[in-house]
């Protein structure tokens, strides 16, 4: 069981990224280095995150669904992909985490955590749409999927800025389809990671209960002012912890 002080402080990190997942996406630069921090090996925190991640994206799918911004019929050829992406992602890393360094995924994460930094903001309006409801299963959908199993943060910003990009939606509405495949990608590396016994429920349980906190904060909140808000925050937290995290190791 964690210390009372551990479970307070990673309660507050999966808080925090359930609201930032729902609005703009990226929980994940917050809770896998926190997990890391908190001396969880890296397929360890990996897999205890998509656990815990699993109730924020959920409860931000219903909400959504709720407010009708869910599309049924155009959801199923890319979430049938999505599912299929995550679990060879998560069959992926499972392998290759024994032939990297201790200390590469951190480094992955600030990589990211870098790039995630210099994406443009997501547009408000939709356009006409660019690709097929099957091409996009078929490319976005499965990669995305793919890298969510294999490593995750910032899948819901690629998926809402393809969503916007390539299907011409707005991005409420893109933000919404988002969460769904989010929801189906941590389901399915879930299920992959369940048989390895890399997860560590007490930790993974007193997270949760800060992402349903938090993700039903952030599906209240106005998308459009809210990633602005979140973005800066987001990524320099990640950093400091990913980079606290190699520091300690180098040390």
């Amino acid at each position: 069981m964690p210390s009372p002080e551990l479970a307070a402080l990673l309660f507050g990190a999966a808080l925090i990224a359930g609201c930032i997942d729902t609005l703009a996406g990226g929980g994940g630069l917050l809770t896998i280095p926190a997990l890391i921090w908190a001396g969880l090996g890296p397929v360890e925190a990996l897999a205890t995150n998509k656990t815990q991640a699993i109730f924020g994206s959920g409860l931000a799918t219903v909400r959504f669904a709720q407010r009708g911004l869910l599309d049924p019929q155009g959801l199923a050829l890319a979430v049938t992909c999505t599912f299929v992406g995550a679990l060879i992602g998560a069959w992926s890393i499972q392998r290759l985490a024994l032939l990297l360094p201790s200390g590469a995924i951190p480094l992955l994460l600030i990589a990211v955590a870098i790039y995630f930094w210099r994406l443009p903001p997501i547009p408000e309006q939709g356009t006409s749409p660019r690709l097929g409801a099957l091409p996009f299963a078929l490319t976005l959908a499965l990669g995305v999927g793919f890298y969510d199993g294999l490593l995750g943060p910032g899948t819901g910003t690629f998926l809402a800025l393809g969503y916007v990009a390539l299907r011409g939606y707005g991005l409420r509405q893109a933000t919404a389809h988002s969460k769904a495949l989010n929801f189906t990608s941590n389901l399915a590396a879930l299920l992959c990671f369940l048989p390895s016994g890399q997860i560590h429920w007490s930790l993974a349980l007193s997270m949760a209960i800060g992402q349903l906190t938090g993700a039903w904060i952030g599906s209240h909140l106005v998308i459009r002012h809210g990633a602005a808000l979140v973005r800066p925050a987001l990524v320099t937290v990640s950093l400091l912890l990913s980079a606290s995290w190699v520091w300690r190791e180098l040390r």
